[in-house]
């Protein structure tokens, strides 16, 4: 049985063997903690990691057919398998308890909203491992005053450091996609809350990152008042914050 690649899935299938044992050993090793594959396909990342997780392993996958590939080529055994779209998976349901580590190749098209349905679950989620188009790699690896720095490196950055791992060329995949793809990994830290609302705070990152070439003072001052902007910020463009600094300015502007 062949599994023909689903371009509406977004689906890229890994060729090269290497690769896929190289981002199966950065996921941390565990003691009952739950491994999560997203979107195993032809399951040549699942092998290096049932080697490694053995019963701690599960995999969503929602197309069929490279459900039935994993079954009959006797990769996973279906009780190993969430017939679901990850994007709707309740982790905190599904973690029983137990940390998560989420991996995978992931489909590019939905790559920053399996980010921001991590982040919605960062008491259950402990890493997050894998490949994205390289864009969207160095935006979450990025540092401030970085050109990549940028919206969803703050939100993201808020609960996880970001590691940069390697950078992969097209020409392992199949179909070869129009970009270089990175592996990078995400690490829970040790921050449990932030003192005002999230949707507050993404708002005013957001808002100050929609003219970031502008400066805070002149980025901000349509939709705050500008006078409790702190002066150290004032002329700073966003991409020169760090999370930290968003927060502090986030204390003195949400008010």
């Amino acid at each position: 049985m062949k599994i023909n690649p689903k371009k509406h899935l977004g689906q890229h299938f890994l060729l090269d063997q290497s690769i896929a044992q190289r981002t199966a050993e950065l996921v941390p090793q565990t003691e009952d903690e739950l491994v999560l594959e997203v979107g195993p396909g032809t399951g040549i990342l699942t092998k290096w990691l049932t080697k490694r997780f053995q019963e701690n392993f599960l995999a969503v996958e929602v197309d069929r057919q490279s459900i039935s590939y994993l079954i009959d080529n006797d990769i996973l055994r279906k009780e190993k398998i969430i017939d679901q779209d990850f994007l709707t998976l309740d982790l905190k349901e599904l973690s029983n308890g137990k940390a998560i580590h989420i991996v995978g190749n992931f489909p590019y098209h939905i790559s920053s909203q399996i980010v921001f349905h991590s982040l919605d679950f960062r008491d259950q989620v402990s890493s997050l491992t894998g490949m994205f188009q390289k864009e969207v790699a160095q935006r979450l690896a990025a540092n401030p005053g970085s050109k990549t720095f940028g919206i969803i490196t703050i939100l993201s950055r808020l609960w996880y450091d970001c590691d940069y791992h390697f950078t992969i060329g097209p020409e392992v995949f199949n179909p070869p996609p129009n970009v270089l793809s990175g592996v990078i990994q995400m690490n829970r830290n040790n921050r449990k809350s932030i003192s005002f609302p999230e949707p507050d705070f993404a708002r005013l990152v957001k808002t100050a990152f929609n003219q970031r070439r502008k400066t805070l003072r002149n980025s901000l001052k349509s939709s705050y008042d500008i006078g409790l902007l702190p002066q150290e910020f004032a002329g700073q463009r966003p991409e020169q914050l760090s999370e930290n600094d968003f927060l502090k300015l986030a204390k003195s502007m949400l008010v």
